[in-house]
Protein backbone atom coordinates (compact mmCIF):
# COMPACT_ATOMS: atom_id res chain seq x y z
CA UNK A 1 0.00 0.00 0.00
CA UNK A 2 1.33 3.46 -0.53
CA UNK A 3 -0.37 7.09 0.16
CA UNK A 4 2.22 9.24 -1.10
CA UNK A 5 0.79 12.39 -1.88
CA UNK A 6 -2.81 11.26 -0.61
CA UNK A 7 -4.40 13.96 2.44
CA UNK A 8 -5.80 11.46 5.17
CA UNK A 9 -7.67 13.19 7.90
CA UNK A 10 -8.07 10.77 11.41
CA UNK A 11 -10.20 12.30 14.23
CA UNK A 12 -9.57 10.72 17.52
CA UNK A 13 -6.38 10.12 16.45
CA UNK A 14 -4.69 11.45 19.78
CA UNK A 15 -4.84 7.50 21.34
CA UNK A 16 -5.68 4.00 20.87
CA UNK A 17 -6.74 2.79 17.32
CA UNK A 18 -6.65 6.49 15.84
CA UNK A 19 -2.97 6.96 16.85
CA UNK A 20 -1.91 3.74 15.27
CA UNK A 21 -3.53 4.58 12.05
CA UNK A 22 -2.14 7.78 12.04
CA UNK A 23 1.79 5.98 12.69
CA UNK A 24 0.96 2.89 9.90
CA UNK A 25 -0.24 5.89 7.11
CA UNK A 26 2.70 7.67 8.61
CA UNK A 27 4.77 4.41 6.88
CA UNK A 28 3.35 4.52 3.64
CA UNK A 29 3.97 8.45 2.90
CA UNK A 30 0.58 9.70 4.06
CA UNK A 31 -0.17 13.93 4.19
CA UNK A 32 -1.55 13.32 7.68
CA UNK A 33 -3.92 15.38 9.55
CA UNK A 34 -4.49 14.48 13.40
CA UNK A 35 -7.84 14.94 14.91
CA UNK A 36 -8.09 15.17 18.53
CA UNK A 37 -8.70 17.16 22.29
CA UNK A 38 -5.72 15.94 23.56
CA UNK A 39 -3.20 18.53 22.32
CA UNK A 40 -0.32 16.96 23.92
CA UNK A 41 -1.03 13.27 23.02
CA UNK A 42 -1.55 14.91 19.38
CA UNK A 43 2.06 16.73 19.46
CA UNK A 44 3.29 12.69 20.25
CA UNK A 45 1.63 10.63 17.84
CA UNK A 46 2.74 13.70 14.94
CA UNK A 47 6.32 13.31 16.38
CA UNK A 48 6.15 9.60 15.49
CA UNK A 49 4.38 10.15 12.53
CA UNK A 50 7.02 12.77 11.01
CA UNK A 51 9.81 10.09 12.14
CA UNK A 52 8.27 8.01 10.06
CA UNK A 53 9.39 9.42 6.44
CA UNK A 54 10.04 13.45 7.36
CA UNK A 55 6.19 14.51 6.33
CA UNK A 56 5.03 16.77 9.14
CA UNK A 57 1.31 16.52 10.35
CA UNK A 58 -1.37 19.02 10.56
CA UNK A 59 -2.90 18.93 14.22
CA UNK A 60 -6.23 20.39 14.47
CA UNK A 61 -7.26 20.10 18.24
CA UNK A 62 -10.77 19.67 18.26
CA UNK A 63 -14.46 19.24 20.41
CA UNK A 64 -16.57 17.30 17.63
CA UNK A 65 -19.59 18.60 19.30
CA UNK A 66 -18.92 21.77 18.17
CA UNK A 67 -19.49 22.75 15.40
CA UNK A 68 -17.26 25.48 14.60
CA UNK A 69 -14.39 22.99 15.35
CA UNK A 70 -15.98 20.47 12.85
CA UNK A 71 -15.51 23.32 10.25
CA UNK A 72 -12.62 24.23 11.09
CA UNK A 73 -10.92 20.79 10.45
CA UNK A 74 -11.95 21.25 6.87
CA UNK A 75 -10.40 24.94 6.81
CA UNK A 76 -7.29 24.47 7.83
CA UNK A 77 -6.78 20.69 5.90
CA UNK A 78 -7.39 22.25 2.75
CA UNK A 79 -5.86 25.82 3.81
CA UNK A 80 -2.14 23.10 4.56
CA UNK A 81 -2.82 20.37 1.71
CA UNK A 82 -5.51 21.37 -0.58
CA UNK A 83 -7.68 18.42 -0.80
CA UNK A 84 -8.81 15.26 1.03
CA UNK A 85 -8.34 12.15 -0.46
CA UNK A 86 -9.20 9.80 2.70
CA UNK A 87 -11.40 10.39 5.46
CA UNK A 88 -11.15 7.91 8.56
CA UNK A 89 -14.04 9.11 11.78
CA UNK A 90 -12.57 7.12 14.65
CA UNK A 91 -13.46 9.73 17.42
CA UNK A 92 -15.98 8.27 19.67
CA UNK A 93 -17.04 8.89 23.37
CA UNK A 94 -18.30 5.45 24.81
CA UNK A 95 -20.38 6.94 28.05
CA UNK A 96 -22.59 4.64 30.05
CA UNK A 97 -26.34 4.74 30.55
CA UNK A 98 -29.54 3.16 30.51
CA UNK A 99 -32.91 3.79 29.60
CA UNK A 100 -32.86 4.59 33.27
CA UNK A 101 -30.68 7.62 33.34
CA UNK A 102 -33.01 9.31 31.14
CA UNK A 103 -31.81 11.72 27.96
CA UNK A 104 -28.65 13.15 28.47
CA UNK A 105 -26.13 9.90 27.85
CA UNK A 106 -28.01 9.88 24.87
CA UNK A 107 -28.02 13.31 23.47
CA UNK A 108 -24.33 13.00 24.57
CA UNK A 109 -22.74 10.38 22.63
CA UNK A 110 -25.14 11.06 19.81
CA UNK A 111 -23.79 14.15 19.14
CA UNK A 112 -20.01 13.16 19.32
CA UNK A 113 -20.49 9.81 17.69
CA UNK A 114 -23.23 10.60 15.19
CA UNK A 115 -24.10 13.34 14.83
CA UNK A 116 -20.35 15.52 14.40
CA UNK A 117 -19.80 12.31 11.67
CA UNK A 118 -22.22 13.48 9.58
CA UNK A 119 -21.13 17.20 9.65
CA UNK A 120 -17.51 16.41 9.00
CA UNK A 121 -18.13 14.01 6.11
CA UNK A 122 -20.68 16.39 4.80
CA UNK A 123 -18.28 19.21 4.78
CA UNK A 124 -15.67 16.82 3.36
CA UNK A 125 -17.42 15.45 0.28
CA UNK A 126 -17.41 18.33 -2.22
CA UNK A 127 -13.04 17.43 -1.55
CA UNK A 128 -13.45 13.87 -1.65
CA UNK A 129 -15.31 14.15 -4.62
CA UNK A 130 -12.53 16.20 -6.37
CA UNK A 131 -10.10 13.67 -5.18
CA UNK A 132 -12.37 11.07 -5.94
CA UNK A 133 -11.18 9.49 -2.56
CA UNK A 134 -12.82 7.54 0.76
CA UNK A 135 -14.15 7.43 3.92
CA UNK A 136 -13.68 4.80 6.60
CA UNK A 137 -15.94 5.01 9.61
CA UNK A 138 -14.74 2.85 12.70
CA UNK A 139 -18.22 1.45 14.67
CA UNK A 140 -18.33 -1.29 16.11
CA UNK A 141 -19.47 -4.67 17.37
CA UNK A 142 -21.87 -2.87 19.41
CA UNK A 143 -24.11 -1.81 16.56
CA UNK A 144 -25.32 -5.56 15.99
CA UNK A 145 -25.79 -6.87 19.88
CA UNK A 146 -25.24 -5.51 23.05
CA UNK A 147 -22.92 -5.30 25.58
CA UNK A 148 -23.19 -7.57 28.26
CA UNK A 149 -20.59 -6.42 30.97
CA UNK A 150 -21.78 -2.34 31.11
CA UNK A 151 -24.83 -0.12 30.45
CA UNK A 152 -23.93 0.85 26.75
CA UNK A 153 -27.56 2.24 25.39
CA UNK A 154 -26.60 4.94 23.97
CA UNK A 155 -23.17 3.75 22.32
CA UNK A 156 -24.63 1.20 20.65
CA UNK A 157 -27.38 3.02 19.33
CA UNK A 158 -24.98 5.45 17.65
CA UNK A 159 -23.12 2.57 16.40
CA UNK A 160 -26.05 1.14 14.71
CA UNK A 161 -27.01 4.71 13.24
CA UNK A 162 -23.01 4.82 12.09
CA UNK A 163 -23.10 1.32 10.19
CA UNK A 164 -26.96 2.21 8.53
CA UNK A 165 -24.85 6.07 7.92
CA UNK A 166 -21.97 3.71 6.49
CA UNK A 167 -24.64 2.09 3.57
CA UNK A 168 -26.23 5.35 2.89
CA UNK A 169 -23.64 7.49 2.23
CA UNK A 170 -22.06 4.40 0.29
CA UNK A 171 -24.86 4.59 -1.94
CA UNK A 172 -25.36 8.13 -2.00
CA UNK A 173 -21.26 8.93 -3.17
CA UNK A 174 -21.10 5.71 -5.35
CA UNK A 175 -21.41 7.58 -8.60
CA UNK A 176 -19.12 10.21 -7.67
CA UNK A 177 -16.64 7.58 -7.10
CA UNK A 178 -15.89 7.68 -3.64
CA UNK A 179 -16.30 4.47 -1.50
CA UNK A 180 -17.34 4.46 2.04
CA UNK A 181 -16.83 1.76 4.44
CA UNK A 182 -16.88 0.75 7.83
CA UNK A 183 -14.92 -1.22 10.34
CA UNK A 184 -16.43 -2.90 13.23
CA UNK A 185 -13.84 -3.87 16.13
CA UNK A 186 -14.49 -5.80 19.13
CA UNK A 187 -13.40 -5.90 22.22
CA UNK A 188 -9.86 -3.97 21.61
CA UNK A 189 -7.25 -2.94 24.23
CA UNK A 190 -7.20 0.76 23.57
CA UNK A 191 -7.92 3.26 26.83
CA UNK A 192 -11.66 3.46 25.60
CA UNK A 193 -13.10 1.64 28.50
CA UNK A 194 -10.71 3.64 31.14
CA UNK A 195 -12.14 6.85 29.34
CA UNK A 196 -15.85 5.57 29.70
CA UNK A 197 -15.47 5.54 33.72
CA UNK A 198 -13.93 1.91 34.28
CA UNK A 199 -11.81 1.66 36.83
CA UNK A 200 -7.98 -0.14 35.82
CA UNK A 201 -9.34 -3.57 38.35
CA UNK A 202 -12.65 -2.97 36.08
CA UNK A 203 -10.44 -2.84 33.00
CA UNK A 204 -8.19 -5.58 33.81
CA UNK A 205 -11.31 -8.18 34.87
CA UNK A 206 -12.92 -7.14 31.80
CA UNK A 207 -10.02 -8.26 29.30
CA UNK A 208 -9.29 -11.03 31.31
CA UNK A 209 -12.77 -12.34 30.72
CA UNK A 210 -12.27 -11.91 27.09
CA UNK A 211 -9.07 -13.31 26.81
CA UNK A 212 -10.95 -16.16 28.42
CA UNK A 213 -14.09 -16.46 26.35
CA UNK A 214 -13.38 -14.96 22.73
CA UNK A 215 -13.46 -17.90 20.45
CA UNK A 216 -9.64 -16.86 19.62
CA UNK A 217 -8.93 -16.49 22.93
CA UNK A 218 -7.59 -13.07 22.50
CA UNK A 219 -9.02 -9.71 22.11
CA UNK A 220 -7.81 -7.38 18.80
CA UNK A 221 -4.68 -5.15 19.31
CA UNK A 222 -4.92 -1.47 17.86
CA UNK A 223 -2.78 -2.65 15.15
CA UNK A 224 -4.96 -5.26 13.90
CA UNK A 225 -7.93 -2.60 13.05
CA UNK A 226 -5.19 -0.19 12.03
CA UNK A 227 -4.22 -2.51 9.41
CA UNK A 228 -7.53 -3.23 7.95
CA UNK A 229 -8.61 0.43 7.80
CA UNK A 230 -5.49 1.13 5.84
CA UNK A 231 -7.18 -2.01 3.63
CA UNK A 232 -9.93 -0.18 2.93
CA UNK A 233 -8.77 3.37 2.60
CA UNK A 234 -6.13 1.65 -0.08
CA UNK A 235 -6.47 1.18 -3.94
CA UNK A 236 -6.44 -2.37 -3.34
CA UNK A 237 -9.89 -2.06 -1.77
CA UNK A 238 -11.06 0.07 -5.24
CA UNK A 239 -14.28 -2.05 -5.62
CA UNK A 240 -15.03 -2.32 -2.26
CA UNK A 241 -18.03 -0.07 -0.93
CA UNK A 242 -21.42 0.10 1.61
CA UNK A 243 -19.10 -3.05 4.02
CA UNK A 244 -19.49 -3.59 7.25
CA UNK A 245 -15.70 -5.45 8.08
CA UNK A 246 -16.13 -6.74 11.48
CA UNK A 247 -13.01 -7.83 13.03
CA UNK A 248 -13.66 -9.06 16.43
CA UNK A 249 -11.84 -12.81 17.23
CA UNK A 250 -15.12 -13.86 17.09
CA UNK A 251 -17.04 -12.23 19.36
CA UNK A 252 -20.37 -12.30 17.81
CA UNK A 253 -20.55 -15.51 17.39
CA UNK A 254 -20.82 -16.17 21.39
Amino acid sequence: MDFSNKVVVITGASSGIGATAAVMFAKQSAKLVLVGRNEANLNKVATQCEAEKKIKPLIVKAELNNDQDVKKIVTETIKVFGKIDVLVNNAAVGVRGSIKDGIEPYDQVMANNMRSVYLLTSLATPHLIKARGNIVNVSSVAAFKPIKDADYLPYCISKAALDQFTKCVALDLGPDGVRVNSVNPGGTKTPFAENAGFSKEQVNELYEGRNKNYPLRKMAESEDVADLILYLASDRARSITGSIYVIDNGETLM
